[in-house]
């Protein structure tokens, strides 16, 4: 690192990840072993790393290769923090325990470089999506996680499976619009927390919008999903930019 030089902090979400996908965890997982605190100030991964997250206790030996490679990276002196998605909104303490992690609640106010910056997943702004907003609000219930946590693994793996189906039933038949974030969300969650900057994922449209609110500028960074190639946002103390992680092998499927 040259003298004076900052190390850029990396964005990353909606990995996805999943045994029946191995190309991207592989991507995932070499673009983890490459950083250290030479290049990488700290690691923000802003929600659905997996696809699916039953709870601490999952034993997939997918799924605890990626948690020894983020304890590796945390261990090397690279902070790690991470928000939850609405595919793993079941991290807790035991996945922060052995992956070396903080989690972080959202929405996420950070200093970057300077500038206040808002963190989150980004569902919540999907605020058009009434259906999808029930099943947020009973998920995030405590007691139905407490429940649903109660159950064996087995079982969960099954009730996840079933959810996952019917996620993309009713997204197939959703208009676009619908799923992607309200600006008046956006507008009022920004004002709410004094930002002019704010970085999610979810929607899977990667882009840096730039508008007015309030007649002053402000910033909308969108992080892309990890399918047909891997992405992250680059930000130093002289701004952001999208980049995009070419994956071997080519197209290894959508959701």
């Amino acid at each position: 690192m040259r003298a004076g030089h900052l190390a850029d902090t990396l964005f990353i979400a909606d990995l996805h990840l999943d045994p029946q996908r191995p190309a991207v965890t592989a991507l995932f997982e070499n673009f983890v072993d490459a950083l250290t605190p030479v290049d990488c100030a700290a690691l923000y991964i802003l929600g659905d790393l997996f696809e699916a997250w039953i709870g601490d206790d999952e034993d997939q030996p997918e799924a605890r290769r990626v948690i020894e490679r983020l304890r590796a990276l945390s261990d090397r002196g690279v902070p790690l923090y991470l928000l939850r998605g609405n595919r793993d909104f079941l991290l807790g303490e035991g996945f922060e325990r052995d992956s070396g992690g903080q989690l972080l609640n959202e929405p996420a106010l950070i200093d970057l470089y300077g500038e206040p910056t808002l963190l989150l997943h980004g569902d919540s702004l999907c605020t058009d999506d009434l259906d999808y907003q029930r099943f947020r609000q009973q998920v995030r219930d405590p007691d139905w996680q407490h429940a649903f946590l109660a159950r064996p693994l087995a079982e969960r793996r099954a009730i996840a499976a079933g959810l996952r189906e019917t996620s993309r039933e009713q997204t197939a038949v959703k208009q676009a619009e619908i799923m992607d974030v309200n600006p008046q969300a956006v507008a009022s969650l920004m004002r709410e927390h004094g930002v002019r900057r704010l970085i999610h994922g979810h929607t899977h449209r990667p882009a840096i919008h730039e508008f007015a609110l309030d007649g002053a500028p402000a910033t909308r960074m969108v992080l892309g999903d990890w399918y047909e190639q891997g992405s992250l946002l680059r930000c130093g103390p002289g701004g952001c930019r999208l980049e995009s992680l070419p994956l071997e092998g080519g197209n290894p499927g959508m959701p």
